[in-house]
């Protein structure tokens, strides 16, 4: 009886990992409730009772950590250039990275990739601070069951081997030596891309020293926001991180860029401009193929740029796209879309303070520079 028990939940946890593959998810379950639970996610209702029956309440539910706003204590522009400082001096580090991005956008896999890596660098800073805890493949605590298995990002996120050839490439860069740690390099990528895809409108100096942590646990990624999520729960995911709703719009404007899956966002055609939701059903075949992908972006699917805030509510995917056409958020989102000049400034500054939450800088049980960025040193 209690292996069958056993046998049942497991199929249903690999039933519901396998349904919420895609662009992120979120935690803000029932009050009381003591099973972890994803929200915004147009599949939840369907199994979430089913889940949570299954594993007998499923252990503790955890709420997401209540952070103070990121100050970026302990990191600084051009933390690698400094030549008082003998353990981190690497001149050559972000030239390095730079050059792996340019060339994994321009020559090997296209702007997809770059899409990719600002998204690994999103989910990276919302589970543990900006640590490259979305890195790990396995850690002591947690086994094999790390971020890369939790549901938002289990066979969604991209972008991972190209942070280990820019590790790869700031090592050489460096005389051979390990000095440039995962989270910075992660940071500097997700920088380098934004300035690519954007046509160089949006560069910006980003602040480094940055440890690595050494633990990454599947169920933390209940703390980021889902594609159904509500105007009200996207604000309490942020805030939870210490982003304010400005930085909550601005950082949506990354949408403007990167392809979803039809599986999460056919549930809300009936409410897109009719001649956008007839294409997109055309291309998702009634969404028979939760495979099937299609620009988040209609219009300049390619650059990173203010589209996105033209196209709210009628011509954006996600429901939680669409709650930005709010009262208490629409007079933002018409700026930007009336300034991109604006809102490049604010991404940039939001980006830099994104990559400000949690980190780590000083050595120690929980910080190192990880040798391989998949794994903790030895």
């Amino acid at each position: 009886m209690a292996a069958n028990r056993k046998l049942a939940a497991a199929a249903a946890v690999a039933f519901l990992a396998l349904l919420l593959a895609g662009p992120s998810a979120g935690l803000l379950g029932p009050s009381g409730s003591n099973c972890s639970v994803y929200v915004g996610w147009p599949v939840l209702s369907i199994v979430r009772s089913l889940i949570c029956g299954l594993l007998g309440g499923g252990g503790s539910y955890t709420p997401p950590i209540s952070r103070d706003v990121p100050t970026g204590y302990g990191l600084s522009v051009g933390y690698y250039n400094n030549p008082n400082n003998a353990a981190s001096y690497c001149p050559d580090a972000e030239a390095a990275v730079r050059q792996v991005v340019h060339d994994a956008i321009f020559y090997q896999q296209g702007p997809g990739i770059g899409a990719g890596l600002i998204r690994l660098f999103f989910h990276d800073a919302f589970v543990r601070g900006a640590d490259a805890s979305v890195l790990l493949k396995t850690t002591a605590k947690a086994g094999s069951n790390t971020e890369m298995e939790g549901p938002p990002n289990k066979d969604s996120l991209r972008g991972f081997e190209v942070i280990d050839a820019a590790k790869a490439a700031t090592k050489s860069a460096c005389n051979g030596r390990n000095v440039v740690s995962c989270a910075d390099i992660l940071a500097f990528a997700a920088r380098d891309a934004s300035d690519f895809l954007s046509n160089g409108r949006i560069a910006f100096p980003m602040p480094a020293g940055r440890l690595d942590g050494r633990e990454s646990f599947a169920s933390e990624t209940n703390q980021l926001p889902g594609p159904d999520s509500t105007l009200s729960q996207l604000q309490q995911m942020f805030a939870a991180q210490g982003l304010d709703t400005t930085d909550m719009v601005t950082l949506s404007g990354a949408h403007s860029i990167g392809r979803a899956r039809c599986l999460f966002f056919t549930g809300r055609l009936s409410a897109m401009d009719p001649g956008y939701a007839q294409r997109l059903n055309a291309v998702c075949g009634g969404n028979s193929n939760p495979d099937v992908r299609v620009n988040q972006d209609n219009v300049t699917a390619d650059v990173l740029d203010n589209q996105y805030y033209k196209n709210i509510d009628k011509f954006v995917l996600f429901a939680s796209d669409a709650a930005l056409n709010s009262s208490q958020t629409i007079g933002q989102v018409q700026a930007n879309a009336a300034d991109a000049g604006k809102w490049e400034r604010d991404f940039a500054a939001a980006m830099v303070k994104m990559g400000s939450i949690g980190v780590k800088t000083t050595p120690g049980m929980d910080a190192e520079i990880r040798n391989i960025c998949s794994q903790v040193n030895a």
